[in-house]
């Protein structure tokens, strides 16, 4: 009786002990965790995190959730097996080195194109460590640069199917630019930890903001016209600009996108948005495009509560064999 009393008694001191340690559910990674422009890697993360860090096969270091890794390692064995070899080009990224990047960026490109380039810090989904990039290796060469890989659609296709049966999805689709924030990534996996939700997220193309409010958005319906100066690749990069930019536009819903016209691209256009920028970016193209979108049903910010906003403008330029930036936008 007495060895039963004093083991109650032990087991008694044990939770309170654990409880006073703050062993809770806080303490625990949430592998459902949302991290994108417009929210913040949570406050406790890098201190409960555990992490393992190894050599790609180009020499440098990645660091990544263990969980991830360890699942990471059974994907890459069965794509071996397949005859498609992956490696990893990076995965967590603490912020304060997102922070250190941010400052570089500003300090050489100055502050509105570091802000337009770097995700800002804290909100990198990198930071989780279950965001993970891969490279392919093709005939043992490493390819790894976006513009090289982005042509191998049959390996990726490959890949992106094997994906939910470790725990993974892809994370930036194609045409889903106006939720997720980014454009299309083939390489860029998720590890949410739930193969099940993983294969359902796959099979209905859902994004990971769609899967979480457990609501599909309809894709944005975009118009080219006809261009005499631009193709319609050049016209789909500045769209995806837009979309990219609109995910940051918190409860907002973009409908449509359509390019205004060549006559944007004039001489008095040009001359205006070069001044706007103080001519740093030597802009020699314009494109405008008009857009309908919807406001947050709560309003906030510039817009009115639950309205239908058409006919809004947004401006564009490039400098000679440069990217699109947005340069302007409203009526």
């Amino acid at each position: 009786m007495k060895k039963f009393l004093s083991l109650i008694i032990v087991l008694i001191l044990m939770v309170t002990l654990l409880s006073g340690c703050g062993v809770s559910s806080e303490d625990e990674l949430d592998y459902r965790v949302l991290v994108n422009k417009l929210n913040q890697l949570p406050d406790n993360w890098e201190k409960i995190i555990n992490t393992v860090t190894f050599t790609n096969s180009v020499g440098d270091d990645v660091e990544v959730e263990t969980k991830a890794y360890n699942a990471y390692m059974n994907l890459k064995s069965e794509l071996e097996k397949e005859g498609i070899y992956v490696d990893l080009d990076s995965a967590r990224r603490s912020v304060e080195t997102q922070q250190q990047i941010m400052d570089a960026f500003i300090e050489e490109y100055g502050e509105e194109y570091a802000r337009k380039t770097v995700a800002k810090p804290g909100y990198s989904e990198h930071h989780t460590g279950l965001a993970l990039d891969l490279y392919l290796i093709i005939d043992g060469k490493d390819v790894y640069e976006n513009e090289d890989m982005i042509v191998y659609t049959d390996i990726w296709a490959k890949i992106h199917e094997l994906l939910p049966k470790y725990g993974f999805i892809l994370r930036y689709l194609e045409g889903k630019e106006h939720i997720t924030g980014y454009g299309y990534e083939p390489w860029h996996i998720r590890y949410i930890d739930d193969t099940e939700l993983a294969q359902t997220i796959m099979e209905k193309g859902w994004t990971w903001e769609e899967a979480l409010w457990e609501e599909e958005k309809p894709e944005v319906s975009i118009d080219y016209g006809i261009s005499k100066i631009y193709s319609e690749e050049d016209l789909r990069e500045a769209a995806i600009q837009i979309k990219c930019d609109f995910a940051a536009w918190e409860g907002c819903e973009l409908h449509s996108l359509r390019y205004a016209g060549d006559e944007s691209n004039s001489e008095e256009n040009i001359k205006w948005v070069n001044l706007k920028t103080d001519g740093v970016n030597n802009y020699t193209q314009v494109a405008e495009f008009i857009g309908d979108f919807h406001s947050p049903v709560e309003g906030g910010s510039a817009w009115d509560a639950d309205e239908e906003y058409t006919e809004y403008q947004w401006w564009l330029a490039r400098a000679e064999d440069g990217g699109w930036e947005i340069v302007g936008s409203g009526y």
